[in-house]
């Protein structure tokens, strides 16, 4: 696939076969994907240097995404014990390049291991932090709940449940807009860093909101979605995903 010369890329539910070498490996699970509105001129400054928003409907979309990494490895090795397997929720909103390639563009990511926080602050310049946090499944709900600990605004969190119901045949173009997203831009050391992620399609489930307290997405500078209901909410079972190493995002690639 070419995505130089500005051409905007696809979205597709199938991972492209960019070339990268596999990184880390990490198995996704129970993931719930929550996601609002914004109008893009408010979302457009938190966006990296050489991207720009991706928008649907004319809309920009924020994400605030719960889930659980069930385990963690170097490369295709065996998983990392304990350190390996944690609680996870980040939020989010999409980007596109300059060479028209898609991405998503993590605002912030609260995870309960703080040595994952510190190594991917330091490898890949994401804006990890650490929080408390606990996914629990109970009686056909889902809670996930988080409260930050370090960097600041120390206390942001919040609380989701909801109800996961059947799977989405056939599922929306919006589905996949929100979902099907094969690569992250990042900032580091005053270069916009793209780093490439593939796996298989994601299985998409509807799922029925049954309670929402959150301060995570006014925390990242976004205080006028607080207090919405969702435009959006499904839920995966999850997907094991290969994160490759980062490179510069203005550079062009065919694949």
């Amino acid at each position: 696939m070419d995505v130089a010369g500005g051409a905007l890329e696809p979205v597709s539910a199938e991972s492209p076969a960019l070339p990268t070498r596999t990184f880390m490996r990490q198995r996704w699970r129970d993931v719930a994907f929550l996601h609002w509105q914004a109008d893009p001129e408010l979302v457009a400054p938190l966006m990296p240097a050489g991207t720009r928003v991706d928008v649907y409907d004319g809309a920009a979309w924020v994400g605030l995404v719960p889930f659980r990494v069930a385990s963690t490895s170097i490369g295709r090795g065996p998983s990392v014990p304990w350190l390996g397997t944690f609680a996870e929720t980040n939020v989010r909103v999409y980007g596109v390049d300059e060479t028209g390639r898609r991405g998503v563009v993590f605002l912030s990511l609260d995870a309960a291991r703080l040595a994952v926080v510190l190594g991917a602050r330091l490898t890949f310049g994401l804006a990890y932090c650490w929080a408390r946090m606990r996914v629990r499944a109970d009686a056909g709900q889902i809670e996930y709940s988080a409260r930050r600990r370090w960097p600041g605004p120390p206390g942001a969190g919040g609380r989701v449940v909801i109800c996961p119901g059947s799977e989405r045949k056939p599922r929306e173009p919006l589905d996949d807009f929100l979902t099907a997203r094969w690569g992250l831009y990042t900032r580091r050391l005053g270069r916009t860093l793209y780093v490439p992620i593939l796996h298989e399609p994601w299985p998409l489930h509807d799922a029925t909101l049954v309670e929402l307290e959150d301060t995570l997405v006014p925390a990242v500078g976004l205080p006028f979605l607080a207090g919405r209901e969702p435009d959006s909410i499904l839920w995966s079972p999850g997907v094991t995903a290969d994160v490759g190493l980062p490179y510069n995002a203005l550079r062009r690639v065919a694949g």
